[in-house]
This record gives structure tokens, C-alpha cells and sequence, in this order.
């Protein structure tokens, strides 16, 4: 007996539909595999056989082959053991064959029955619902990330034997449904607050600017200066996560398996800290099967790179082409997939390798050959796709004692929200920009008019500090930011001044 059951699999970030079919029929009692699987697939058919007995169904009594379409697109992962199990019952008369049109099905068994989680069940879900399917069955930890697409009834199972009698009619299942509400209430609230920076003004004005923005930053300083302090805060400043871009985001993290069990949506802005000993492949994604790396993970967050010049420089050297694209796109034999990487870039860096050069109260003990070899890990590209780059220096006594609380992120995130919103009004939606830091070379021309006094102003400073083509860009885009956080339509000599201040480095950096 033939039967037909429907799954899907992830390619990129989006998936496709899996039909299943499985025919039982006679000969020697095993279990065949079709339609190019990989090894976790094939090595399925010893899970499912086992889960099926210790589920009280017996097994196949022939030979029973199972088949993959299409079958010219490699299958991964265990997330097909539940349809096999599934179709292997409903073959051999245990279910109704049309109980099982319109239900996409996913899942892991473990050898007990039971239904385990699996990654990508998001793109699954918007994919089935994109077919046309009345209903999807997942396991219980899937069931949270799942129920967040409309219009699909979402079913969740603990075990094998559950999902068996739910389509065979024995078993009653409530559809599982979450509030969108309290989802993302919940993730609006931080331990966090810039209120408990002490000094560092001049930083906290720069970083302002920076997410009202969306322009990537660098902090250089002494260590402990509160370069990671501020950083990690940077979060709590940014606008919450439309549902447009929670989606996204939560489709990266459900194709990586990094979505906590029973989690619905990744509705707080990513904050991404990876070590700095990761490859390249780490970074950007890659492997045989093409999985998201760092800059994917802070799709619509933050990437921060704590001690950046002890990233390996071809490291450093690969995520220059993403910063400009928003995109990386990761070519294998098998396949070429394209992951998403909008994202802000944070760095942060010791002025030298003993990190006290230019502070006033500790002597640096490196040589000029020692500090040149330090900078020069960063070349001069990739400072240039960052926007602003600061200093961050030692924090004085009296800043330090003071008991007077800094603002609070919510005040500053307040000026954020409603300088984004001016820039979202200017843009709007199908032009692709979502910011300023995202203006393209028209779109600078438009919108970035200088007074003469400004226009004056920049022409010296490209002159005297010989800034480069990309640098002259991103002066403007700062200055733009400057002048909507002022609600100004035309940009000032003052927001020029200003934004100028923030590419200081590059008078002093080492190309």
C-alpha cells in the first residue's frame, strides 16, 4: 500500500515542500531510503523502525521503500522521522490515507516514541501555510515558533503514538496559539540601562547618533575604560523589533537551532559577541550543508567584536563585502545560498598592544614599530565602512564618585524611535533604505544638502585630512543623522563639525 505524506526542508533561509511517499510491499523485512539523504536521513530508517515498536505499531512486514521528492535536492537532518514513522502506519492501513492530506509534518524520534525538537520549523511553517496546508504537526518545543504564522492551525505532539491516533480521529489536539502581544512585551524589558554609566559623555553622544542612524561604530581606549559597558547597553537604545524583522530574524535562528525550546519569536534586537578566535566560515556561515554565521545570527541587531585587531585579518578582510551588502551568499558544490546580514557593526579596540598609549596617567611600554603592526590589522577599507570611530578615555575620580544616575536608556531611546521614524517617512518602504547609514550615492544627493557654510566647511577638512571617497560618504550620512536628531531639514556647518569629530582616526591610522 502506497501512502503520501507532506514535510519540507530548509535551503537557505527559506524552505521547500518534502513529499514523502512509502510503499510497503513484500520480501525481506527492511527499510529503503530514496531521494538523495544524507547520512542522519538514512541512518533514520533504524530510529523509526525502533520508535514504531516501542510505540506498540508493528513494524513493516516487507520491504518497505521510502521516497524523498524531489528527489534532485540533497535531504538533511532527522526532521523527517516523524512523516517516515507517519506514512509507514498510515501504508500499512494503520492510518487513513486522506487523513493525512493538508498536514505538513516535521519532527525527530527518539528510540522511546517521543517527538523531539528540530530546527527550521519557522520557514517550514510559512512555507506550508504558502502551499496551501490546512494544518502542521510538530513536536511540543517547536510548537511556540510555529503558531506565530497565521492562518495555519499548528498541532503539537509529544510522542509518535499521539500524532498516529490525532490523524487517525482516536485523539483530540487543541490547536496551540500565541499572543503576539505578550511576546513581545516580554522581550521589551532589559536587566540593563545606561543609567549606570558613569562620564563618558562624548561616547554616549556617539552612540546616539550612531542608532538614530543605524551607522557601524569603533571604540578606542584603555582597558577599562567601559568600552564592553557600553556596547552591551547599546540594545536597550534601539527601536523594538517590527514583526517584519522579528520573523527574519527568528528564521535565522531556527535554521541554526539557537531558538531556545518553546520561544515563539526572537522579538529582542540579536546583541552577537563572538570570540575573537573564530574562522571565517564561523563569521559568514558556511559548511557542506550552508548554515548562518555571526553576521547573519545580528540580522537586525548588533555585532560587537570586543579586541578587534586580535581577529585574524582575513577574517576581518571577508565581512567587508556584507557590511555594504546586508547579504553574504555562500557557494558550495551542492548548492549557493544567499543569508541576510543587515546589521550594525560595534568594535572595540586598545589605542596599542599594552593599551595605554596617549593616556595621561599610565606610560606606554610599546615601541612606534610595535603600535604600526597593532593598527595595520585593520586596514584602511574597513575602517572606512565604519562610520564613526571614537576614543574612549580613562574615567575620572569625580565622575566615577558621583551618585548622580546618568540618563536612562529610555529617554535616549526616545530620540532614537522618533529620529528612525523621520528617516522611515523620508525613505519609505520600497525604497529599499531603511536608514541613513543604508543611503546609496543618489540617495545622498538627495538628501543631504549642505549650507554653504558646511559645504565649506567639509571641502577643507577632505582637503587637510585627506579623507577617502567612501570617508567623504560617510561624513555626510553622520551629518544627516546629526541634523534629524535636530529635526533640521538641511545639514549645518555644526553637523558637519560634529561629524567629523567622529572620523578622527583616520588623520593618525595607518593605512
Amino acid at each position: 500500500m502506497l501512502a503520501d505524506v507532506t514535510s519540507g526542508a530548509v535551503l537557505g533561509v527559506d524552505a521547500y515542500p518534502v513529499e514523502i511517499e512509502v510503499n510497503e510491499g513484500g520480501g525481506d523485512p527492511k527499510v529503503i531510503i530514496v531521494g538523495l539523504p544524507d547520512a542522519a536521513v538514512k541512518e533514520s530508517s533504524d530510529r523509526v523502525w525502533t520508535a514504531l515498536i516501542n510505540s506498540g505499531f508493528a513494524p513493516p512486514m516487507g520491504k518497505t521503500t521510502v521516497n524523498l521528492a524531489p528527489a534532485d535536492i540533497k535531504k538533511e537532518g532527522p526532521s523527517f522521522d516523524l512523516p517516515i514513522a507517519l506514512g509507514m502506519i498510515a501504508a500499512s492501513g494503520g492510518i487513513p490515507a486522506e487523513r493525512l492530506e493538508g498536514y505538513c509534518i516535521v519532527g525527530e524520534l527518539a528510540l522511546s516514541g517521543e517527538v523531539r525538537k528540530v530546527r527550521g520549523v519557522l520557514p517550514i511553517a510559512m512555507m506550508a501555510r504558502e502551499q496551501g496546508c490546512r494544518g502542521m504537526i510538530v513536536p511540543l518545543a517547536n510548537a511556540e515558533e510555529a503558531s506565530v504564522v497565521e492562518g495555519l492551525a499548528v498541532y503539537a505532539v509529544h510522542t509518535l503514538r499521539e500524532a498516529a491516533e490525532f490523524l487517525a480521529g482516536d485523539r483530540e489536539l487543541s490547536r496551540h496559539v500565541v499572543d503576539m502581544d505578550e511576546v513581545f512585551e516580554g522581550n521589551a524589558r532589559y536587566d540593563l540601562d545606561y543609567a549606570d554609566v558613569k562620564g563618558q559623555e562624548f561616547a554616549k553622544r556617539a552612540i546616539e547618533v550612531a542608532l538614530a542612524g543605524g551607522h557601524n561604530i569603533l571604540f578606542v581606549g584603555p582597558p577599562g575604560t567601559g568600552k564592553s559597558m557600553l556596547a552591551k547597553r547599546i540594545p536597550t537604545i534601539l527601536p523594538n523589533m517590527s514583526i517584519e524583522e522579528a520573523l527574519e530574524a527568528t528564521k535565522i535562528h531556527s535554521i541554526a537551532g539557537l531558538l531556545p525550546s518553546r520561544k515563539a519569536l526572537v522579538a529582542r534586537r540579536p546583541f552577537r559577541t563572538p570570540h575573537h578566535t573564530i574562522s571565517d566560515a564561523g563569521l559568514l556561515g558556511g559548511g557542506s550543508h550552508p548554515m548562518p554565521g555571526e553576521v547573519s545570527l545580528a540580522h537586525h541587531g548588533v555585532l560587537f567584536l570586543d579586541e578587534l585587531p586580535e581577529f585574524h585579518r582575513n577574517v576581518l578582510e571577508v565581512m567587508r563585502q556584507p557590511l555594504e551588502d546586508g547579504q553574504v551568499t555562500i557557494s558550495r558544490a551542492a548548492a549557493s545560498v544567499t543569508f541576510p546580514c543587515r546589521f550594525m557593526l560595534v568594535a572595540a579596540m586598545n589605542p596599542c598592544p599594552c593599551g595605554y598609549h596617549g593616556d595621561i596617567k599610565r606610560e606606554c611600554r610599546c615601541t612606534s614599530l610595535q603600535i604600526q603592526r597593532y593598527r595595520s590589522k585593520i586596514s584602511g577599507p574597513l575602517l572606512d565602512r565604519i562610520d564613526i570611530h571614537i576614543e574612549v578615555p580613562a574615567v575620572s575620580y569625580r565622575e566615577l564618585s558621583s551618585m548622580e544616575p546618568g540618563e536612562p536608556s529610555s529617554a535616549v531611546r526616545g530620540r532614537v524611535v522618533r529620529t528612525r521614524e523621520v528617516q522611515r517617512k523620508r525613505f519609505g518602504r520600497r525604497s529599499g533604505v531603511r536608514c541613513n547609514a543604508h543611503m546609496r550615492p543618489r540617495d545622498i544627493q538627495k538628501h543631504c544638502a549642505l549650507e554653504e557654510t558646511a559645504r565649506h566647511l567639509l571641502k577643507q577638512a577632505i582637503s587637510d585630512l585627506n579623507f577617502s571617497a567612501r570617508a567623504y560618504d560617510r561624513i555626510l550620512k553622520v551629518a544627516r543623522t546629526i541634523a534629524d536628531l535636530e529635526e533640521t531639514e538641511s545639514i549645518r556647518e555644526s553637523h558637519i563639525s560634529e561629524a567629523i569629530q567622529y572620523r578622527s582616526l583616520d588623520r593618525q591610522w595607518v593605512r
